[in-house]
């Protein structure tokens, strides 16, 4: 492990710059991204790379290769590229492993310049499909899809939304709710056909409500607060046939949930 080197935005730039050399695709999420979408001039405080699962891999072996320590830290969506206390998310699907890194983030990622490097943004559309189902108690992002809604809305690819959200359309139809609440006199932004469209699936759901069977699908939105619902007998719907993990997926980030929160 090398135990020195550039530590905040330096080393952000210096991990940007690798991974361009490294010739391995990867697109520029979280703050950055923000700020390229919205406008939002928050700090920066870390450097996400959005990865397809197939090149997690080698994306890592580069790394080490130029010294870093490397860890796929959770096998099914997070490796980290590490310097000393430093360390860069490389991100290839979600905590609840339905949001994958496929080709449609590329095909609609927009350029950029981050750190120096000339590089690819992760899409509006994606983002607010992955920060959709990020409802833990520590962390909502609820406030960010209603920041690329409001910047992005009007521009914004809503036939590729509602299909990134076909199964669970009512996890998208409650973020648009929130932001009619948040910003009414922007309702414009959304067409008519997102509402009807969202407003029948709601209907369908609500006239037909043991059509799922069991279920709780809470632990899709956060990893620990539905844990006694899966304890009274409900199926995790992280694991097949819903969802795409797991049991030693669901484990590992149970796990690491405990401990935080005992942190």
């Amino acid at each position: 492990m090398q135990k020195s080197g550039p530590r905040g935005g330096s080393f952000f730039r210096t991990v940007l710059k690798q991974a361009v050399e490294s010739g391995v695709p990867f697109l520029v999420g979280g703050g950055y991204a923000m700020k390229r979408h919205t406008g939002l001039a928050r700090p920066a405080r870390d450097l996400d790379l959005f990865i397809a699962p197939a090149d997690v891999d080698g994306m890592l072996r580069h790394f080490a290769g130029l010294g870093y320590e490397v860890d796929l830290t959770f096998p099914h969506w997070l490796g980290k590229i590490y310097m000393g206390r430093s360390y860069v998310d490389v991100i290839f699907s979600s905590g609840n492993g339905l949001v994958t890194v496929d080709p449609t983030w590329f095909e609609h990622a927009i350029d950029d310049v981050v750190l120096g490097q000339s590089v690819k943004i992760c899409p509006a559309e994606e983002m607010v499909w992955s920060k959709a189902f990020i409802m833990e108690r520590e962390r909502y992002d609820g406030a960010d899809v209603n920041h690329l809604i409001l910047a992005r809305g009007r521009d914004m690819d809503w036939e590729r939304l509602l299909e990134r959200f076909r199964p669970h359309p009512l996890v998208l139809l409650s973020h648009l709710t929130l932001f009619l609440f948040v910003y009414p006199a922007q309702s414009g932004v959304i067409p008519e056909r997102v509402w009807t469209e969202l407003l029948d699936r709601l209907d369908e759901e609500r006239r037909n409500p043991t059509a799922a069977g069991l279920v709780c699908r809470g632990p899709l939105l956060s990893r620990s607060q539905y844990l006694e619902a899966l304890q009274r007998g409900y199926p995790d719907p992280r694991l097949k046939p819903e969802g795409n993990m797991r049991r030693s997926d669901v484990a590992i980030w149970t796990k690491a949930a405990a401990q935080e929160n005992q942190g």
